[in-house]
């Protein structure tokens, strides 16, 4: 099935690498033109918008602190003053700050949740708005496996993403009714900037608690969002959808 995005505009937050970038860059593929953002990484984020244009698609880079309301505000405005409209939004942006309990700082604490969960209500109330008037729209957020399964040194991440899943739940069930679809993809081990540091000390895990025995990819995520993101996916909402290998 090939699925044709060319009508409708993405918003990829924190797409100036890693999963972030391979979901701008599959929408792309798939015809929509995207809006790359990011926070502090504009080197990166031009080389997302580089990667989308050398394939032949459309992207513009946008700064803006999704923790920030104001930010968030001013970001969604100029995506509607460039392109229109937000059709697509995927909540990528998140961080983490991994310390046992005992010895995190409250400002650890809320870093995390100010980006993983603030962020996703900011970008997602905001961007509604505009799918609310035509009836059609497409929230996709990126959640984790470790929201059930939990992992030492992360119990900021963990109630981030378990917060999201929740999120995800209850907003789908209020904008079902207007056209609106609410998912979430739980990633499980995916080679990132952000897990790089981490794949030496996970031969263990990967040799017997992921099936297809390796780590993921963004490739092997992308593929999800794009369809979660097309008017095939209609029937699907409310769904934390983990792409884990088999982890489980």
């Amino acid at each position: 099935m090939r699925i044709d995005l060319s009508r409708r505009v993405a918003l990829v937050t924190g797409a100036s690498r890693g999963l972030g970038r391979g979901i701008a860059l599959a929408l792309a593929r798939a015809g929509a033109p995207v809006v790359v953002n990011y926070r502090e990484d504009e080197v990166g984020a031009k080389e997302t918008v580089a990667a989308v244009e050398a394939g032949g698609g459309t992207a513009w880079p946008c700064r803006a602190d999704v923790g920030v309301g104001h930010e968030v505000e001013a970001m969604i405005a100029a995506t509607h003053e460039r392109f229109g409209r937000v059709d697509i939004l995927v909540n990528n942006a998140g961080i983490a700050r991994d310390r046992l309990l005992l010895e995190m700082e409250e400002r650890e604490w809320n870093e995390v949740l100010r980006t993983n969960l603030e962020g996703v209500y900011h970008c997602s109330r905001l961007a509604a708005r505009g799918m609310l008037e035509r009836r059609w729209g497409r929230l996709i957020n990126v959640s984790s496996v470790n929201a059930w399964r939990g992992s030492k040194g992360q119990t900021n991440y963990a109630a981030s993403k378990g917060a999201v899943n929740a999120f995800t739940r209850s907003l789908a069930a209020e904008l079902a009714p207007k056209g609106i679809t609410v998912n979430a993809i739980a990633p499980g081990l995916i080679r990132t900037d952000m897990t790089e540091s981490l794949l030496p000390l996970a031969e263990r895990t990967i040799r017997e608690r992921i099936a297809v025995r390796r780590v993921g990819t963004p490739e092997d995520v992308a593929p999800l969002a794009v369809f979660l993101a097309s008017d095939a996916a209609g029937y699907i909402t409310g769904q934390i959808i983990a792409v884990d290998g088999g982890m489980f």
